[in-house]
């Protein structure tokens, strides 16, 4: 077998260490090799004119924006930590993200949606996710245990940044979910994968998202986290304060919150305008023509 790289090893130490996620461990690796490999060389013997090449590059393949910011919290974390250099890191540029607001759907959108959807496990799982706003990578690691009908509470286990959180157990979807354990019975997970000791892959819920938006006859595009971001701007809609949004969301910035305002269009058409508390003639004096003639 051969030998681990040093470097590669202390990397894996110094995340393990930090209680990074395995998928984010595996994503960091995967960009150091990747610019190791670009340049033919070892990445400590590397520098910044180096890596700002490599961004370049990057870019010039059309990688997207989220994939270009990935590589560059490696780098930043594989210089900066691992190699212990105090002013690369902050050197390595972001790319710039694009203020795109997210896609949201509509009450009916979401029942034709759901409905759309042939499997049960998917079609519950999926109700979840929209009835409690729920990433993806949190549905599919759900224990029956989290689910608490006394409390009315779902305790989310090792959300983003490996943090705990609850989100609310709506009546409705308890009843849904009590249909499904009666028809399905799941042991530990309560969206099992191909057997009871595995969860759910996120990849199947994907897969079904896809399928039903073309069912549905849907236009917009639907991901597992366009219900997330439907959930947070049908609450805010209908009156939820915003910083109980991003305890729900398990958000860390109140801003990445605020963006659902920007959405929100049931709140932005109840907003009244300035002008409305004005009393302004629309015709001006001495003109009552329909061309604005007079007589």
């Amino acid at each position: 077998m051969a030998e681990i790289n040093p470097f590669r090893r202390r990397m894996i130490e110094d995340m393990t260490v930090r209680n990074l996620s395995p998928a984010t461990q595996q994503s960091y690796l995967n960009a150091v090799a990747k610019l190791s490999r670009y340049f033919g060389r070892s990445p400590d013997r590397l520098d910044l004119e180096d890596i700002r090449a490599f961004q370049v590059h990057l870019v010039a393949t059309g990688m997207s924006w989220p994939a270009l910011n990935q590589i560059v919290c490696a780098l930043r974390f594989f210089y900066g930590v691992t190699l212990g250099h105090d002013t690369v890191p902050e050197r390595i540029a972001y790319a710039r993200k694009p203020r795109k607001l997210p896609v949201v759907l509509s009450a009916d959108e979401v029942v034709r949606f759901l409905e759309a959807i042939p499997s049960l496990k998917s079609r519950t799982a999926l109700t979840t996710v929209y009835a409690a706003g729920l990433r993806v990578s949190e549905v599919v690691l759900l224990k029956v245990v989290d689910i608490d009908s006394q409390r009315m509470l779902i305790r989310v286990e090792h959300g983003k940044g490996g943090k705990d959180r609850y989100v609310m157990l709506s009546p409705q979807l308890l009843r849904i979910l009590r249909t499904y354990w009666r028809l399905t019975r799941p042991k530990r997970w309560l969206f099992p994968g191909r057997d009871d000791e595995r969860p759910l892959v996120p990849n199947v819920l994907h897969a079904a998202c896809r399928s039903a938006c073309a069912a549905a006859g849907l236009s917009k595009s639907v991901t597992v986290h366009t219900l997330r971001h439907t959930f947070a701007t049908h609450l805010l809609e209908n009156g939820a304060d915003v910083r109980i949004i991003q305890v729900l969301l398990g958000h860390a910035s109140l801003a990445s919150t605020a963006r659902y305002t920007q959405v929100a269009t049931k709140t932005i058409s109840n907003t009244p305008s300035p002008l409305d508390r004005l009393r302004l003639e629309v015709v001006p004096p001495g003109l009552s023509g329909p061309d604005g003639s007079g007589s």
